[in-house]
């Protein structure tokens, strides 16, 4: 099958020379379909990334940077970032009540604030178990270049390499950057299983610190948001108290409803600003138009005492 260069989504297709291995001795074609990166929230690098779509399931950064230097050459690769990269720490989501908490609270307690999350994060990360992470079949990745004209030499060296048929191969002068896949892979894997005891019960300490924080936060949330007025200025009153945090259904309302409220008195607000800016407006046509009426009015009078004017001899 002949291969194209762009199909209908815009997607360049990138043909990849897999080679073979011991249980496959054949060499393969692998597709990958790469076109500028166009996020729906924009971010500042995305005018110089790839998105690339169905890459191998054994992709790694060497792996990319040693396709894309075939490309375009050494010092254009930057980064790669691959789909559902995470990083191996406890997550904290008591109930999803602390999502609306970057909408209500201010920003407080500065760098001091942001170096000790900083480290509660670090304190979270639990001991890695596999020395090589393998991605799912037709994941996606976010290739970072140097500039802009990188990646339209990337783009351009894709059309050139569909005419000349020399494909870039798979894992080429890699060396020792990758650890082996197989049976050593696996062997790793069951030795960095046996982790280390404290270590691991330090990682859960530091979660249940973390985890009580942020349900208390979830909890003052909570009430908070119980309290808040209707649109009609009235408040739900109930029997008792709640001492468990929102439910995400419930803090994903009030969310909502409180991103309605907000609009709305901004709308109200703007309304009421046009509505001064229109009679100022107003105002200062009127005067102008009495200025333009008293200019005119002297330019007829000095026209009528031309034929009068007399020069002094």
């Amino acid at each position: 099958m002949a291969h194209t260069e762009e199909t209908s989504d815009q997607f360049a297709i990138l043909p990849i020379e897999i080679p073979g291995t011991s249980s496959y001795p054949e060499t393969a074609i692998h597709e990958v379909r790469v076109r500028r990166n166009a996020p729906k929230i924009p971010t500042a690098n995305d005018s110089r990334s790839l998105f690339l779509k169905n890459i191998p399931a054994d992709s790694t950064g060497p792996h990319f940077r040693g396709v894309f230097t075939e490309l375009v050459g050494a010092g254009r690769f930057e980064s790669i970032t691959f789909e559902d990269e995470t990083k191996t720490s406890l997550t904290i989501d008591p109930a999803a009540a602390t999502k609306v908490t970057a909408l209500t609270r201010k920003r407080k307690h500065g760098e001091a604030e942001e170096e000790e999350r900083a480290r509660e994060e670090q304190a979270l990360q639990l001991p890695q178990i596999w020395s090589r992470r393998l991605q799912r079949s037709s994941s996606t990745a976010v290739v970072l270049l140097a500039d802009e004209k990188s990646v339209q030499q990337v783009l351009k060296a894709i059309t050139k390499v569909h005419k000349s048929k020399k494909y870039p191969s798979w894992g080429s002068n890699l060396a020792d950057e990758v650890p082996a896949l197989g049976s050593a892979w696996i062997a790793s894997h069951l030795q960095l299983s046996r982790v280390d005891k404290q270590a691991t019960q330090k990682a859960v300490h530091a979660f249940f610190n973390a985890f009580n924080r942020k349900e208390k936060e979830a909890v003052e949330l909570s009430k908070r948001l119980r309290n808040e007025p209707d649109d009609d200025g009235f408040v739900t009153v109930v029997r008792g108290g709640r001492v468990a945090p929102a439910s995400r259904n419930e803090a994903e309302e009030a969310k909502r409803k409180m991103y309605e409220r907000d609009t709305k008195k901004k709308s109200e607000t703007q309304d009421f600003y046009r509505f001064q800016l229109r009679e100022k407006r107003k105002a200062e046509q009127a005067v102008l138009l009495s200025r333009f009426e008293e200019d005119r009015r002297k330019v007829n009078a000095m026209r009528q005492q031309r034929g009068k004017f007399r020069p002094e001899t």
